[in-house]
């Protein structure tokens, strides 16, 4: 399916809002593709070392926990992971032994996490990775730090968009 035939029906042919629509679908499908391109990385990077029993979003919620003690809470809220997703991830990293938990003591509710030693080496693969890629983008003219910057400030207005939508639709 094209993203021709992804546009609504009733926008003129040849206006300046299809035109913009066509480039909305383009870069809405970039974000997926490389979304799940990130996780074939990850993924590929630990069979190569031989790290079989952690998945690609796993190393990446270690990576994204680093040395901070969070819960599952927190990391939905900064926008990182979906409620049941991160919980059944979580949940599995402590029985791999990559994090530990602990009850609050102000709300036995919740469980704070952080990683183990073990944890921190899988977080210190998914960093190595990121530094090569980053040196790599660079160095071969891909991408440098301008470029990477206007990617970086665009995806933020438009996260910042989307934030507001949801907030403010209704």
């Amino acid at each position: 399916m094209s993203v021709q035939d992804q546009i609504p029906t009733n926008l003129p042919s040849g206006s300046q809002s299809h035109g913009f629509m066509i480039s909305y679908l383009e870069a809405l499908s970039l974000v997926e593709r490389l979304h799940r391109l990130l996780l074939d990385v990850i993924k590929d990077e630990f069979e190569r070392v031989g790290v079989l029993e952690i998945n690609a979003v796993q190393a990446l919620l270690l990576f994204n926990i680093g040395d901070n003690e969070v819960t599952a809470g927190e990391l939905k809220s900064r926008g990182y992971y979906q409620g049941s997703n991160v919980s059944y991830n979580l949940k599995k990293l402590v029985e791999m032994g990559y994090m530990h938990h602990q009850r609050c003591e102000i709300d036995r509710r919740s469980v704070r996490v952080k990683l183990t030693d073990k944890g921190r080496k899988i977080r210190d693969v998914v960093s190595t990775l990121f530094l090569r890629h980053a040196e790599g983008l660079e160095d071969k003219g891909v991408l440098g730090p301008a470029g990477i910057d206007d990617i970086t400030a665009s995806l933020k207005r438009m996260e910042r968009y989307w934030s507001d939508q949801i907030r403010y639709i209704y």
